[in-house]
């Protein structure tokens, strides 16, 4: 049984701009003042793309997973792009997240949170601020949210019109899978609905339609028990997520709720806060700590387990279930010296810990492209699992960069996608994504290591 969160009062010294005291990391450099005034007024008036109940309701989804009673998969786009809002893409994945959350529902036994990563994904931390090729140097590309990829000075010039398209094609994005979800896309009775294209082709073809075929009798079982169909597996509830980089753009999406206390981050379910900007004193964390919304924070194998108990004590000084999410990200050589004792630090507080293994197994190939092998990212997702068992822990979810799309930018899985097969089919502006097969493998690696 799930109750309600406790009402966590706004702090007295903050308020919706007070982040712009702060130091502000990872912030683009707009030319236009006034223009970036006039686009951030209209973004301010524009309806919200989230409800304010709906991300209430995920805190309490947050708070079981943390007790044990819920298991969270958070997965989409690296960083989306405005080209990729289309019905097939869209479709495709909320196809693999509802495919891999099937897979962890049989196996695991347990109810499954649904996050995707997207509907506002499009603005991108860099490691710095200018990009020099062939002797010319131009602003890094920091999504589609601030600029555009192609290496030109018009294109790389951060332009404040594309906030207000962020906005209009998140909204589209969300409108559609919410059409899905509440058309049956989502239906347990159809799960051919979510068949990719190039799924009979997959070597874990097989492995999945077995867990289909065991979920359909069990849910024709129940419903001859019954007398009638179960309508609650007609549909599935649905949450979005983004990092909140841009906060000029989170703050006008920033509103107070009739009959509700606080401010609601109503551009998103869930933001979270990046490894390079959780500074404790620094403008994100100054902005996230006021916000009624449950958030996160990445948390890298350089971060003291003094400095994360401040960090938790500034983001939830009320201890509230359901507010606050760990998410770590050390590297499959760096996990098990490093999160021990940042789970002890963090004992005695309410956090849910999940576990990204992508952002820590990041290199460089000789030709150039950044990748991930998948047998790093598998072994820190199951060093996470046994590290948090020893120590009388519980990981509570998985967060994944990831696509629907037949793309080749992690090596290894079940094809076993070398160096040279990452040319074929590399399509990512910023960071390597699992492709639909090895997204799917690891649905199917939780259950292995956790299933019933």
């Amino acid at each position: 049984m799930t109750t309600d969160a406790p009402r966590r009062s706004e702090a007295a010294d903050w308020r919706i701009d007070s982040w712009q005291s702060r130091v502000a990391t990872q912030q683009p450099n707009y030319p236009d003042a006034s223009a970036l005034q006039a686009t951030l007024g209209k973004l301010s008036r524009l309806p919200p793309l989230v409800t304010s109940w709906e991300v209430d309701a995920l805190r309490t989804h947050l708070a079981d997973a943390q007790a044990g009673r819920a298991f969270v998969l958070q997965g989409g786009d690296c960083a989306e792009s405005f080209a990729d809002c289309t019905p097939d893409i869209i479709t495709n994945r909320l196809k693999v997240l509802l495919q891999m959350s099937l897979v962890l529902v049989h196996g695991l036994s347990t109810r499954v949170v649904r996050l995707g990563r997207f509907a506002g994904q499009y603005a991108k931390p860099r490691s710095a601020d200018l990009e020099t090729r062939d002797g010319v140097t131009l602003p890094s590309y920091r999504g589609d949210l601030v600029n555009a990829p192609e290496f030109t000075p018009e294109a790389r010039i951060p332009d404040p019109r594309r906030l207000i398209e962020g906005h209009a094609n998140s909204a589209m994005t969300i409108n559609f899978v919410r059409g899905l979800v509440d058309g049956g896309f989502a239906d347990l009775h159809h799960p051919e609905y979510w068949n990719l294209s190039w799924m009979p082709h997959s070597p874990l073809a097989k492995a999945y339609r077995e867990r289909v075929e065991s979920i359909g009798r069990s849910l024709r079982f129940m419903e001859t028990l019954a007398g009638q169909e179960i309508h609650e597996f007609n549909r599935v509830d649905f949450y979005t997520s983004h990092e909140a980089l841009l906060l000029y753009y989170e703050q006008a999406q920033t509103r107070l709720v009739p009959r509700k206390p606080g401010h609601y981050n109503l551009s998103t379910h869930f933001p979270w806060i990046g490894l390079r900007t959780a500074d404790l004193d620094g403008a994100h964390v100054e902005y996230m700590r006021g916000i009624r919304n449950p958030v996160g924070v990445k948390v890298g194998p350089g971060v003291s387990p003094d400095g994360l108990r401040a960090l938790c004590d500034r983001l939830d000084p009320t201890h509230e279930p359901g507010r606050l999410t760990l998410i770590s990200r050390m590297g499959s050589d760096k996990i098990a010296e490093g999160l021990p004792p940042l789970i002890e630090a963090v004992r005695d507080r309410p956090v849910l810990w999940m576990a990204d293994p992508m952002h820590g197994n990041t290199i460089s190939t000789g030709n150039g492209l950044k990748t991930r092998p998948f047998e790093r990212i598998q072994a820190e997702l199951l060093s996470a699992f046994e590290v948090h068992q020893a120590h009388g822990s519980r990981l509570g979810g998985v967060h994944l960069e990831l696509t629907g799309e037949d793309v080749t930018e992690c090596t290894g899985g079940a094809r076993q996608l070398s160096e040279t097969d990452l040319e074929r089919a590399y399509r990512s502006n910023v960071d390597p994504r699992l492709n639909y097969e090895q997204a799917l493998e690891m649905a199917l690696t939780i259950v292995d290591r956790c299933g019933t």
